[in-house]
């Protein structure tokens, strides 16, 4: 028996790693057609006519169908999370009279392979009447902007806001008050496999099934049901092998409905897969903040007061509403003990590919924007930045502690119980931070000058509403746990197999774990928000812990024992103090549809399905500490050292956890030296390739020193917090941080990253001016 905590290796690493993985591509269906989308090429342009007959004539091509061809796309792709503060859009699948970004989708070309439908989708001439576009926040605010759409006065989706405190009263009570203009770019998922889609008008099973590339199979089958007007009940999703999600996949979108609605008008399955260059135009990015910030601190270091007021452009549908704004309003404040504090995100939208959620939603920006005024204000005090935020962490004879404001789901924050100080402590350690201060007053005034970077974050995890799991014991010993959520490399095959482990006394490789499938258990949420552990964690070890129960009747009756004295472990059900006495769990399962004490009950069989509702998030927290060595005659930005701690909770897998650690803090990284997306003032993406868009490589990552902290969450039983998205949140905060550190002497301020050679040179230059 495998037990929660056990350093356990990956279940599924030797199918993906031996080739055995199935993804949306692998896919083959009988009679599949495959298709290509026509897209906008410009950010802005009323469609006039679109002219298919040359792509009719090609080879290969069976169909090309626009929106008048296709009435269900007029349904469009719902909001993930609707918002009662921002303004009703409606996005329709395929653009029927207007296109309002570069990539946006106006016809699908059906073939019978994928280069006869590329080829047919090339051949399709569209005429355009291009429009002014608003491709940056500053033009789509001018008072003469286009708008985005016709029926709203401005661009302005909406304003989120909230606070605690009087942030004006909190900065006349200090004594320094340090400001900054801070900008966050728009950043790209790019998961290893892109978005793909096959829909099937009718399976075996008589269902309308779709197979997606998704996060949230029960999101695609509410549109995809919405778009063709069926029941839920008779559309199902399923997310075979995904490679890799990070957010950006999410969400439904147009392509889900569009090549439903092809399936149905022709009356055969279709195929679609994204292609890189489509990933850049059309996948959802994220970031894309700027942030006029203030923060107000005493002689001795206690903090008065932070406030910001940004924008966030939302391209050109505010599909995930204020989620992402009031995220990083309610991660601001960091775990500090701040008596004042407040947000205001202006949400806009503009002729850009629309945003999503990227790893982190909103907390990066919280980081940056909290840690580059916390480092401002030591220098400017003559404070350590470690003493500084020492002086200021929330402390744990304070806890659970309220800051004073709600979430976004409407509950007043309580942080769970926890050692910040402690934490925040070993992350120095880790980094041997005494030594990396020396090494820079070393180098100070060299070619080759060295800085330390700080950043300590709060992460609220595992959001509701729910999740449910399916636990089944066969008559062969084997057990099924089926779960509404999806994998796209969390380890769920081990980490949720555990718990069920744990619960029943199975060994871990009698356990099968499955998901992504809207038929195995009728409601589900998504893989996002650093929510699995938390919320499908805690319902596999209800419904295992029942059918553990349902177990120990059915042997007590065999046993002729009392229920309360039978012992499962190994696979086995024996009498407590007789391991000899004993039956196998297989054959109770194959006993218990007969068994009387649990007809008695109302339901044979051991299984039981049930779901587990937080009241809220549980709060985790964090603190990374890096050193990094900048080469002034280059601009370059070499990272020497980096550590961090995370407070995940009970650690379900700590390698697990280890590993998530990993990937958050390089793609962190990627944030904080390479990526960004660029557009030019006409709307046109600059960055859409993996030559123009700079992917973390190698090189830019040092060993990592990560270590899990275990403060167990009061929210639920299992006492386990989020940590998909953690390592991701402060990278960008730290080495911005480590950054102006080594060049503070020479005047140098980061105002943003990511931190290219040639950025931090012209900083270097500026500054000597």
């Amino acid at each position: 028996m495998t037990s929660i905590g056990a350093r356990v290796l990956r279940k599924d690493d030797r199918r993906l790693l031996t080739g055995r993985g199935r993804y949306v591509d692998d896919l083959r269906v009988e009679g599949l057609l495959h298709a290509a989308i026509v897209r906008s090429p410009h950010a802005h342009a009323r469609i006039r006519a679109i002219d298919a007959r040359a792509a009719l004539r090609l080879p290969g091509v069976v169909a090309v169908l626009s929106a008048r061809d296709l009435p269900a796309c007029a349904a469009g792709v719902p909001a993930l999370v609707p918002s009662a503060t921002m303004r009703a859009y409606h996005h329709q699948a395929l653009a029927d009279t207007v296109a309002r970004h570069v990539g946006e989708a106006v016809a699908v070309v059906v073939a019978d392979d994928a280069y006869h439908a590329t080829d047919g989708a090339e051949a399709v001439r569209v005429t355009w009447e291009p429009l002014a576009a608003a491709a940056s926040i500053d033009a789509a605010r001018s008072p003469a902007a286009p708008r985005v759409f016709d029926d709203w006065p401005d661009n302005i989706a909406g304003v989120a806001k909230s606070g605690v405190g009087d942030v004006a009263r909190g900065l006349a009570e200090a004594d320094v008050v340090v400001e900054a203009v801070l900008d966050f770019p728009r950043v790209a998922g790019v998961p290893i496999e892109p978005r793909g889609v096959v829909a099937h008008p009718s399976t075996s099973d008589g269902l309308f099934t779709v197979w997606s590339s998704t996060q949230v199979p029960y999101a695609v089958r509410g549109a995809v049901a919405r778009a063709l007007g069926l029941a839920e009940s008779r559309v199902r999703v399923l997310a075979p092998d995904v490679g890799g999600g990070f957010g950006i996949k999410g969400h439904a979108y147009a392509e889900e409905v569009i090549i439903a609605a092809v399936a149905r008008r022709l009356g055969r399955p279709v195929k679609w897969i994204e292609t890189r260059r489509e990933h850049f135009l059309t996948a959802a990015p994220d970031r894309d903040q700027r942030h006029h910030a203030r923060l107000g601190v005493g002689r001795d270091g206690t903090l008065t007061a932070i406030e910001t007021r940004f924008t966030r452009d939302h391209g050109a549908y505010p599909t995930l509403g204020d989620v992402i704004g009031l995220n990083t309003i309610n991660h601001l404040a960091g775990p500090y003990r701040v008596p004042h504090f407040a947000g205001e995100c202006v949400n806009v939208v503009t002729h850009k590919t629309f945003m999503g959620a990227y790893r982190g939603a909103g907390r990066p920006e919280a980081a940056f924007v909290l840690d580059r005024l916390l480092d401002r204000a030591a220098r400017r005090l003559g404070m350590d930045p470690a003493e500084l935020r020492r002086h200021n962490l929330i402390r744990k004879e304070m806890m659970p502690y309220k800051p004073g404001h709600a979430y976004r789901d409407g509950v007043a924050i309580t942080y769970d119980p926890a050692d910040y100080v402690a934490a925040f402590d070993r992350a120095l350690v880790l980094l041997d931070y005494e030594r990396w201060c020396a090494e820079r007053d070393r180098r100070r005034g060299t070619t080759r000058p060295v800085g330390v970077g700080l950043s300590a974050y709060l992460e609220g995890t595992g959001i509701g509403p729910f999740e449910g799991a399916d636990v089944r014991v066969d008559p062969d010993g084997s057990v099924v746990v089926a779960v509404g959520v999806s994998s796209q490399g969390q380890a769920h095959e081990t980490t949720l197999a555990q718990i069920c482990a744990s619960e029943l006394g199975v060994a871990l490789e009698r356990i099968l774990v499955v998901g992504g499938d809207t038929a195995l258990i009728p409601f589900g949420h998504g893989t996002i928000a650093s929510r699995v552990a938390a919320n499908a964690g805690p319902a596999v070890a209800r419904s295992a812990r029942e059918v553990a129960r349902r177990a120990r009747v059915v042997a007590g009756e065999l046993l002729e024992c009392a229920p309360a004295d039978v012992v499962l472990a190994e696979g086995r059900a024996h009498v407590a103090g007789s391991p000899d006495r004993g039956v196998a769990l297989g054959t109770l399962a194959g006993r218990a549809p007969r068994s009387r004490a649990l007809a008695a009950e109302g339901a044979p069989g051991l299984h039981a399905c049930l779901f587990f509702h937080p009241e809220t998030v549980t709060w985790a927290f964090g603190a990374h500490a890096c050193a990094v060595e900048i080469d002034t005659e280059t601009g370059a930005v070499q990272l020497r050292r980096y550590a961090a701690v995370h407070d995940c909770g009970r650690p379900i897998n700590p390698t697990v956890v280890e590993g998530q650690l990993h990937g958050g803090i390089a793609q962190g990284l990627g944030t904080a030296l390479r990526e960004e997306m660029v557009h030019d003032a006409s709307g046109q993406l600059l960055t859409g390739t993996l030559m123009d868009y700079g992917l973390p490589l190698a090189g830019d990552v040092p060993s990592l020193t990560v270590e899990a902290l275990d403060h167990p969450s009061m929210i639920n039983e299992l006492g386990v917090k989020g940590v998909g998205e953690s390592g991701i949140i402060s990278p960008s905060a730290a080495v911005a941080n480590a950054v102006e550190d080594a060049l503070a002497e020479r005047g140098v301020e980061i105002t943003r990253v990511p931190l290219l050679p040639g950025r931090v040179w012209e900083a270097l230059r500026a500054a000597t001016r």
